[in-house]
């Protein structure tokens, strides 16, 4: 919960294809004064893009991208009602996306990040519950719920 602010939650994208998605969330970083650069983030992130879909399948993407220019790690989560191919591993329609930028300094900071919410999201049927969710307030407090409960249950 410490990367995603609630104001960062875009519970119904516009963008109907994968490269729409990825420009709307970083304009809105952009947009919100969180990221100095919106050309250097679209060009990291689709970069990265093209080693290899960010889809992990089960309705999730995360693309990500490392900045130079940003002090701490950025996260913003955008839901699709409909889906987005997103060239995922499981060939599925992805819903959820998680677009992160991390500070080109901090090495492991963005693989934390990754490594965290797969975690959090490999549960379906909280995935289903955010997708249903049109509330950016709810869809916080059910993630936020799901991690207070994984962390609960490694005490």
């Amino acid at each position: 919960m410490e990367i995603l602010k609630e104001t960062n939650i875009l519970p119904e994208l516009k963008g109907k294809k994968k490269e729409d998605v990825i420009n709307e969330l970083i304009a809105y970083l952009y947009q919100q004064k969180l990221i100095p650069d919106e050309r250097e983030a679209l060009r990291v992130v689709f970069e990265r893009e093209k080693l290899g879909s960010t889809g992990i399948g089960d309705g999730v993407a995360i693309p990500h991208g490392k900045l130079s220019d940003i002090e701490r790690l950025i996260c913003v989560l955008g839901i699709s009602k409909e889906g987005i191919d997103f060239e995922a591993v499981d060939g599925k329609p992805v819903h959820l996306i998680f677009l992160i930028l991390a500070p080109a300094h901090k090495l492991s900071l963005h693989l934390e990040a990754l490594s965290k919410i797969s975690k959090i999201l490999k549960n379906g049927i909280l995935v289903k519950k955010i997708i249903k969710t049109t509330d950016a307030k709810k869809i916080y407090q059910l993630i936020k719920e799901e991690e207070y409960g994984i962390k609960n249950e490694r005490e």
